[in-house]
């Protein structure tokens, strides 16, 4: 793991666009449904155990939350989406600042989609891919709670996905990810460094 990651602590939280941080030339946004796997995944990937909360009540993010990794760039916990116990209300709104937030953001240059690997690629997954595609936004799908079937089942759903991705023609990356056995980091890690441009790769932010 890049010691970058060890290094980040939490930045702001940011309820629309107008309120996002400036500076950052580099971020990557983590979204999903509200009971994922967000904020676990965040504290693996750098190591902590609380820089992202973790809550019993999905739905808690209803802002930006900004994690400074450097002075260039930020990892994003976006608000969870899909859990019918926020009001509609919120859930619009939040979608509207959403919508923003993709489309406006320069410095977004990648989106990492948590999806709890026992439900699979839902809607508002599919929907998130299809919409972040359009953008031109490269995405790293990441079946989350993989620990949670056995390997072969596992496996079968990661084949799954792919195929559908595939036929979709969908620039995505999908790998199997579990906190608890801490796999699929490397693979994460790999493409956080390319689409933060941390390592001498080519430069793939958006024009």
């Amino acid at each position: 793991m890049n010691p970058l990651y060890h290094r980040a602590e939490y930045l702001l939280n940011a309820p629309s666009l107008n309120t996002t941080p400036e500076g950052i030339e580099y971020e990557v946004a983590f979204a999903g449904r509200s009971n994922a796997g967000k904020s676990s995944a965040i504290n693996t990937l750098t190591h902590q155990k609380s820089l992202a909360r973790t809550s019993k009540t999905p739905g808690r993010t209803q802002h930006l939350v900004y994690f400074k990794l450097d002075e260039h760039r930020c990892l994003v916990d976006l608000p969870g989406y899909g859990y019918a116990k926020v009001p509609p209300r919120i859930q619009q709104q939040w979608q509207k600042e959403l919508e923003r937030y993709l489309e406006k953001r320069k410095a977004l240059n990648g989106l990492v989609l948590l999806v709890d690997i026992r439900r699979s690629l839902g809607e508002y997954d599919l929907q998130m891919i299809s919409y972040a595609n359009h953008l031109n936004l490269d995405v790293f799908v990441a079946l989350t709670k993989a620990d949670k079937l056995n390997r072969n089942n596992a496996k079968n759903t990661l084949f799954a996905a792919q195929k559908l991705l595939n036929d979709l023609n969908a620039n995505v990356q999908v790998e199997l990810f579990s906190s608890l056995k801490k796999e699929g980091i490397e693979q994460l890690h790999n493409w956080l460094d390319n689409h933060l441009n941390v390592t001498n790769t080519a430069d793939k932010k958006k024009p």
